[in-house]
């Protein structure tokens, strides 16, 4: 067991009573088995003989504090946060820190989706039913999660419920001290279900912070559900985020994670998908710079036939950042008809930044169109040239390469609204402007 495993786990049997007691009752049933994997578990290190570029030992190691009582620690308050996509009326909710909080537009009457906390959950069987049903506890980070969460977001749209607006759900770090937010999530659509959700993530304040996040997402038979992820931290942020999605017969799911600005970030992303007919859609782009460090780790595992899924990653690096992709699509015994792609593409702006990418096909069957590839290059020179020869800057050449770059990412989106925003939020990044909307105090 590493060291870094080993505070936490001392941490729980220190504090067990407390943890507990400030719990949701449905969470305190897989603590103790994932405590017992956690016991034996072992971090994979940065250059391990396994495909590894984020030593997630480190990422651990520092002694972060935990909200063991549950305090609320905010300093801020849902008036003075802004997060708004212009044109776009969601429902909004909140995560400071490790505490849920609703806004003035969240929770209206009418609304027909439930996004609750937890602990003052009206649907207690909905969140005992799929707690820890889709997230698997051998993987550390989830096990983690899963020791040490006490509280969390359900939300629940029922059977042949469309949702009227995107739910969106914004994730702020502020605290007064180094702090680890442990954060879970658990998304259940049923039959015939439709919802979109927008999750976003913001720091506040120069502290060290750490998010450990887990999401369960349940798709049930011909729902369909767009979840996007977009992450504005700073470098003083460590994300470890773990996304599990089972998609049933002739659901359709989009997931689409995007870094903008970060410190030091992990996703996985696993998807079972478990029904026939099934369309899965993955998209991930990230912009890096400085020394910021961007790894993106995806599974998806077609465990029924007469599916096809759809997966591309996108980076642009520069300065000493460095960025990783490790994907693979697994094709089970018996599942033929499957249609499955998979692609990462990145530009490496500059000598000193670093990319690693390792794409990958496993497949069972016969009678299936698969196919893979990845590729890291520089910006096209002969553009570039050709460009400044029509009297464009080399900056500014550069840039609307990179805007082009993205593109195909960003049309994946599926709000028209977001769309444009997420078009104009990558302008800024390029152009190193300030992404802080005017009506947020959040920096100020």
């Amino acid at each position: 067991m590493n060291n870094s495993l080993k505070q936490y786990i001392d941490l729980h049997d220190e504090n067990l009573e407390a943890i507990n007691a400030h719990s949701a009752p449905q969470l305190i049933g897989l603590r103790d088995e994932a405590r017992q994997v956690l016991e034996n578990a072992v971090l994979p290190r940065k250059g391990s003989d396994d495909y590894e570029a984020t030593d997630l030992n480190a990422a651990l190691a520092p002694d972060y504090g935990v909200n063991i009582n549950h305090v609320d620690l905010s300093r801020e308050s849902t008036t003075k946060f802004r997060c708004e996509v212009p044109n776009l009326s969601t429902c909004l909710y909140y995560v400071f820190n490790d505490t849920f909080r609703r806004s003035a537009t969240a929770g209206q009457s009418g609304d027909p989706a439930s996004v609750e906390s937890f602990q003052a959950t009206k649907h207690p069987e909905v969140l005992a039913k799929h707690y820890g049903t889709v997230a698997r506890l051998e993987n550390t980070c989830t096990a983690l999660n899963t020791m040490l969460a006490q509280d969390g977001v359900l939300i629940y749209v029922p059977k042949g419920v469309a949702t009227t607006k995107p739910i969106q759900l914004i994730n702020v770090f502020d605290a007064n001290a180094r702090l680890m937010a442990v954060r879970r999530v658990l998304i259940v659509l049923e039959d015939d279900a439709k919802a979109k959700v927008l999750v976003c993530d913001h720091t506040k304040g120069d502290q060290q912070y750490l998010s450990l996040e887990t999401v369960e997402i349940v798709v049930g038979r011909n729902a369909q559900l767009d979840y996007y992820h977009m992450e504005e931290s700073d470098e003083h942020t460590t994300r470890l985020s773990q996304l599990w999605v089972r998609q049933e017969e002739g659901s359709n799911v989009l997931i689409d994670g995007i870094t903008l600005t970060n410190g030091y970030t992990r996703n996985d992303y696993h998807i079972d998908v478990d029904g026939q007919h099934c369309d899965t859609h993955l998209l991930g782009m990230a912009i890096a710079t400085g020394e910021q460090h961007v790894d993106n780790h995806t599974l998806i595992n077609h465990n029924a036939p007469r599916c096809q899924s759809n997966e591309m990653f996108k980076y642009v690096l520069n300065d000493n950042s460095v960025g990783a992709f490790a994907g693979k699509i697994l094709v089970k015994p018996d599942c033929p008809k499957i249609d499955a792609y998979q692609g990462n593409r990145n530009i490496v702006a500059a000598p000193t930044a670093r990319m690693y990418t390792k794409p990958q096909l496993e497949i069972y069957t016969d009678d299936v169109k698969c196919s893979h590839g990845a590729t890291v290059g520089q910006l096209d020179q002969e553009a570039l040239f050709y460009m400044q020869t029509r009297g464009i800057s080399l900056p500014v050449a550069q840039k609307l390469l990179m805007q082009a770059f993205m593109s195909d990412v960003i049309d994946g989106v599926r709000l028209d609204t977001l769309r444009d925003r997420l078009r104009h939020l990558v302008e800024m990044r390029l152009s190193g402007d300030s992404m802080i909307c005017e009506s947020c105090e959040l920096k100020r």
